[in-house]
């Protein structure tokens, strides 16, 4: 293909980790800069409504990563050269640009101009701000999961944007940290329209092809060779030689170049620009003439019904991505700003990298063992790293994995594979994905993923009269990981007595009916072999009783004077408190609030109805009631009546559900949480693409 020059600008500059004695920003270009920036104290004037900016002497330090021929990820990171960054107030910042004799900075390239419907700042501000809060007391968290650019309906993650539009200047509404809690991207799940761009994108910002014949040499048979790139040709290869599970492979990302194409697409306007300005983007029909869409059934007189039942299809679907992402590129612009202007902490889920990631100790197991799944896993997790992992903690990335990275990229933007094996375990065996955020108070972000226990023991199942034995779900974070866990959180200054904020990806109290529902009917139905499709997956913390033990139990040793636990993933928000007592007499209070999806409805259709009719009956049973469960010494959680305690048991606890503004205990609109905590009020709130708050 031809060579396509990229914007400078790839996505950023997005505001990372942040504390008082250090700020990180995070931007993506295409060629190479020396880069630094510059913070400034803003204060505002009452009479004249006009911002006063002084300059903060402030050492800057920019690592930099070449991960393609026109793609270069840089973290700068700024430390005050005395005492710390002031807290409460609002900071501002500029970035300045070099190569050669060639000078820029946000100002120069129009991304300050109040006058530019692409400007990074808010009101009558000259830069884009930030500010550090100093009170666990007073805090005000955005957080969320779940975005796909071709979900239904508006993203919710651009109402953040209005928010901080409306309240830039009044720090006790305007949220300080905004949390994203998995699949920020969907490898797996990527739209018609967009395959293609990502394709030819992917060969631009790396400059050269991911001979990915290299690690499985049947990619070399001419029918894979053109299934690969084609709309619709992956699903084989995903399940067959990668050992994937995903039922929407069939443009499953694969390549580093495609995840990272991803990223940018799903953070800033810039690519879209760039794609429509080349004439990427191709309506069905020139894609069917110009070859690229994969038929199943080939246009043969024996598969002529067949053929087109599912060219009718396709088209359909096509059609549908399409117009699907035309809402999404438009929110972009207002999701550019939005990250250049709040504190944001990122953790993955199984779409950033596939779905039913690590699902099973066989699903872990056949993935490893598959030279070409191993390695996508490789390049999701590179990605995630760049784009994700980096700027959450610089600290937890030494000079060996940074070297490493920088190597493996490089040989990689010419088209060789080097280090290959090396940076794949590297990859496989980091144990350090969890971080500790330096908000106020300070949040744990678990890894829910690559930190699992399995267990082979038998697990009996009754269905009717049949009885079988299949196995236990996994512990979502062993015995090993919860020590890593506690060691980076009490690292990280946080102390016994303090309030403390938990981020698990899936939540830890889930919608006990929902969960119910699956248990008793779809999983027995599964374990007898029967393909039953749902939506949800077998990985909440509650299918496996030990480990929810395990994270109860950890939590009351940490002892936290308040627990809040944040969660996303189940395509429903909803709010729960649960009261826990320990039978040694130990008590723990958890409020856990659960955002999801940003964009990306899973109840529409028939799902919609039997889930909404289920939730209001479930509504009506809960409601003005509490569910009260025990845990038995052989782990099994099990509801019990009022006044009811068995004589031996682990835990017990009471869990009540909060009710929303339409009676019902979920929100399965697309949403974005806002958690406002105070002194003696946890507020919630959940806003809309209406633009609205919905309170519990």
């Amino acid at each position: 293909m031809n060579f396509i020059p990229l914007p400078m600008i790839l996505s950023g500059p997005i505001v990372r980790r942040a504390e008082p004695n250090q700020i990180t920003i995070w931007i993506a270009t295409s060629k190479s800069y020396r880069i630094h920036a510059e913070i400034y104290r803003i204060t505002s004037s009452n009479e004249t409504s006009s911002f006063d900016y002084e300059s903060i002497q402030t050492k800057c330090e920019t690592k930099r990563i070449r991960m393609g021929k026109q793609l270069f990820i840089h973290l700068i990171q700024l430390s005050p050269y005395r005492d710390t960054f002031p807290t409460d107030t609002l900071l501002g910042y500029n970035i300045h640009f070099q190569r050669g004799s060639e000078l820029q900075d946000l100002r120069s390239i129009g991304l300050l101009s109040q006058d530019n419907p692409e400007s990074i700042t808010y009101g009558n501000l000259d830069y884009p701000t930030l500010f550090l809060n100093s009170s666990a007391q007073r805090c005000n968290v955005l957080y969320g999961s779940c975005r796909k650019p071709h979900g239904d309906n508006e993203d919710t993650l651009s109402t953040a944007d209005i928010l901080l539009e409306k309240e830039y200047n009044n720090l006790l509404v305007r949220p300080s940290t905004l949390f994203l809690m998995g699949d920020q991207i969907y490898a797996d799940d990527v739209a018609d329209p967009l395959f293609p761009v990502i394709s030819k994108l992917s060969e631009a910002l790396m400059g050269a092809r991911e001979p990915l014949e290299l690690i499985d040499v049947r990619l070399n048979q001419e029918s894979f060779k053109t299934a690969l790139n084609q709309v619709n040709g992956r699903q084989y290869v995903m399940e067959k030689f990668c050992h994937f599970t995903s039922s929407h492979g069939s443009n499953h990302l694969m390549k580093f170049g495609e995840y990272a194409a991803m990223y940018l697409l799903s953070w800033s306007p810039h690519l879209w620009e760039t794609a429509q300005e080349y004439g990427l983007f191709e309506h069905y029909d020139d894609c069917v003439k110009k070859n690229q869409i994969y038929f199943v059934f080939p246009k043969e007189d024996r598969y002529q019904k067949e053929n087109k039942n599912e060219e009718i299809r396709l088209r359909n679907r096509f059609t549908e991505h399409q117009e699907a992402l035309i809402s999404f590129q438009h929110s972009l612009y207002r999701i550019r700003r939005l990250l250049a202007n709040i504190p944001t902490y990122m953790i993955f889920d199984d779409h950033d990298i596939t779905d039913d990631w690590n699902l099973s100790f066989r699903w872990k197991e056949n993935v490893k063992n598959s030279a070409l799944g191993s390695h996508v896993v490789g390049n999701g997790l590179s990605a995630y790293w760049a784009f994700q992992g980096w700027g959450n903690a610089p600290q937890s990335f030494n000079d060996k994995f940074l070297w490493l990275m920088k190597t493996y990229f490089k040989m990689l933007s010419v088209g060789k594979i080097t280090y290959q094996e090396e940076w794949k375990n590297t990859l496989w065996n980091f144990d350090s994905w969890h971080f500790v955020a330096p908000t106020n108070p300070k949040a744990i972000f678990l890894d829910t993923r690559t930190q699992r226990e399995y267990s082979q023991e038998p697990r009996p199942e009754k269905f009717g009269q049949l009885i079988e034995e299949t196995i236990w779900a996994p512990k979502l974070i062993s015995q090993e990981g919860w020590g890593r866990v506690t060691h980076s959180l009490f690292e990280s200054e946080w102390k016994s007595g303090s309030p403390l904020m938990i981020i698990s990806a899936t939540p830890l109290y889930g919608l006990g009916l929902i969960e119910t529902f699956l248990h008793d009917y779809v999983y027995p139905l599964r374990v007898l072999g029967v393909n039953v499709h749902t939506r949800f997956d077998f990985e909440a913390w509650k299918y496996n009783g030990k480990g929810f033990t395990e994270f109860l139990e950890q939590v009351a040793a940490w002892k936290p004077n308040r627990c809040i636990i944040l969660s996303g993933d189940v395509h429903y928000a909803s709010a729960v408190k649960a009261a826990v007592s320990f039978q040694n007499g130990q008590k723990l209070t958890i409020h856990q609030f659960t955002s999801s999806p940003l964009k990306n409805m899973s109840f529409g259709g028939l799902w919609g109805i039997l889930m909404k009719q289920i939730m209001a009956l479930n509504a009506i049973k809960r409601k003005n009631n509490e569910i009260q469960r025990v845990c038995t010494p052989s782990y099994n959680i099990q509801e019990v009546g009022k006044n009811i305690t068995p004589n031996s048991y682990l835990w017990r606890d009471i869990v009540s559900y909060q009710t929303l503004e339409n009676n019902s205990i979920m929100e399965t609109n697309n949403n974005l949480g806002l958690l406002m905590i105070r002194r003696r009020a946890i507020k919630n709130y959940l806003l809309n693409q209406h633009h609205k708050f919905i309170q519990p």
